[in-house]
């Protein structure tokens, strides 16, 4: 071999050499930096571009998607020193690659790190109850203090996200018996607040019945007191009438008229089925004294009238 075929060997390893350093292919969803003489010059985009050989280097690859970062279980305290095991995920991306490539020694690390702490801060100023049942608030803390805290670095936090908040087990225990009677203790006073609103209902029911037998109590009074009227009407107008005729007709009218109620009186004591023996006077002479009487105490109940008034209605006859 010749010197010749040396130096063209020797210049064709250098020229492909120089070609591997100078021209270099950034995939998409990364951007890299570029260092001349380890200084921060530019930043290579996706695709094809070019350095100069020797001078320039690559110095940071960075991924500019957005990236889920784990955050590690850890025990956090809350505020009433009770002990809940936390994890989570938290979801950001690189905005200024340069930032991010010098201003901090380890992206993900820190994150990490800043991460944890914040959340044994905020958990910490939380009691037990609203640790487990404020997680939308914890997440939006977190997520105001990260993004702020990382926004140096040229990184956003998109979200924050609590996977698991667990309290130990004898913590769980005593709470699902406070549950319990929590549960026991609502089912008293609803079955409590159902018997009073049914002993209400009960009583109304009982008022208004009171109400409603006084109500028909009245009416029948009422309507007993004007039956009553009624009947002293008619019976006073059929007196009036009695009189009247008596007075048109003279005494042989009203003693024929009494005679007949009274033989009346006899027929209905007669046919009651429930009486067992009746003694009715046969003769008509007893008959007639019957009669006589009941003329007697008509004459003496009413009011004299005319000059003959004091005369008994038989005398007349």
């Amino acid at each position: 071999m010749t010197g010749t075929t040396i130096v063209l060997i020797a210049l064709l390893l250098l020229a492909i050499v120089t070609a591997a350093r100078g021209i270099r292919t950034v995939p998409q969803g990364q951007v890299w930096t570029v260092e001349r003489f380890g200084a921060f010059t530019r930043l290579l985009q996706p695709g094809l571009n070019f350095l100069i050989p020797f001078i320039d280097a690559v110095g940071h690859k960075l991924n500019v998607q957005e990236v889920v970062l784990d955050i590690p279980e850890q025990s956090v305290i809350t505020k009433d020193n009770a002990t809940v095991v936390v994890d989570g995920i938290v979801y950001y991306r690189v905005m200024d690659p340069a930032k991010a490539a010098y201003q901090v020694q380890n992206l993900q690390q820190a994150l990490n790190a800043l991460a944890m702490t914040n959340i044994r801060a905020v958990i910490g100023e939380m009691d037990l109850d609203a640790t487990l049942s404020s997680r939308e608030r914890i997440n939006s803390s977190l997520l105001a203090i990260l993004d702020g805290a990382t926004d140096p670095w040229g990184v956003k936090v998109s979200r924050v996200e609590l996977r698991k908040v667990e309290p130990p087990e004898n913590l769980v225990r005593a709470m699902n018996l406070q549950m319990t009677a929590e549960r026991e203790r609502r089912a008293t006073v609803m079955k409590a607040e159902g018997d009073r609103a049914a002993a209400i209902q009960r009583a109304e029911g009982e008022k208004q019945a009171l109400v409603l037998q006084a109500e028909g109590r009245q009416q029948a009074a009422l309507r007993d007191a004007e039956a009553r009227e009624r009947l002293a009407e008619a019976e006073a107008r059929a007196t009036e009438m009695v009189a009247a005729a008596a007075a048109g007709a003279g005494g042989d009218a009203l003693r024929y008229f009494i005679a007949d109620k009274y033989v009346k009186a006899f027929e209905a004591l007669a046919a009651n089925p429930a009486s067992k023996l009746v003694v009715v006077p046969m003769e008509a002479s007893a008959m007639a004294g019957g009669i006589t009487q009941a003329m007697e105490l008509l004459r003496q109940n009413s009011p004299p009238s005319g000059p003959t008034a004091g005369a008994s209605p038989w005398n007349r006859g």
